[in-house]
């Protein structure tokens, strides 16, 4: 039975899983009282229809609550592993550099292969289970990789580097 990506393990290094542990742990606690009471406070001014307060407040509400669910769903899905070996070899965890093949005018692009909700500052993440993902785990610095984009296109890529992620 293949899961779906949306039911995918979540690759975790112990130090992302903490992160995310704590960030939750602010969430449902202090972060989560601080709105409801401020939904109070602009709730006992009166009418509703035209408090801005009281509107803010239920948005950020809003967006607590499902950052809430997506931390608590990923880490049930986790699986937390020690940082990969810098070997060159691709796998969840790594930092990858990579090139389209025959396309000399674009920069190498580069990328965490890991959990999409995890999105390291100026790192773009990548799925596993994403078309470019899984074309390349398992291979290595070096190699060249074909797979299939979505709209059905076949890419080509080399591999220029793939070092662990220590952020």
């Amino acid at each position: 039975m293949t899961q779906s990506a949306d039911q995918a393990t979540v690759w975790l290094t112990q130090d992302a899983h903490d992160k995310l542990t704590s960030e939750l742990e602010e969430l449902k606690g202090p972060k989560r009282q601080e709105v409801i009471a401020r939904i109070s406070a602009a709730r006992d001014e009166g009418d509703l229809k035209e408090n801005g307060g009281y509107h803010a407040a239920r948005e950020e509400q809003g967006r607590i609550e499902g950052r809430i669910r997506q931390l608590e769903d990923m880490l049930r899905r986790a699986e937390v592993g020690e940082t990969p070996p810098n070997d060159g070899v691709v796998e969840p965890g790594m930092v990858i550099t990579y090139k389209f093949v025959g396309d000399d005018d674009s920069d190498a692009e580069t990328f965490l292969l890991g959990a999409r909700e995890i999105e390291p500052e100026g790192l773009t993440v990548y799925s596993p289970q994403s078309p470019l993902g899984s074309a390349i785990n398992g291979h290595q610095k070096g190699d060249t990789v074909s797979y299939e984009a979505p709209n059905g296109k076949k890419l080509e890529v080399v591999i220029l580097d793939a070092v662990p992620f220590t952020g």
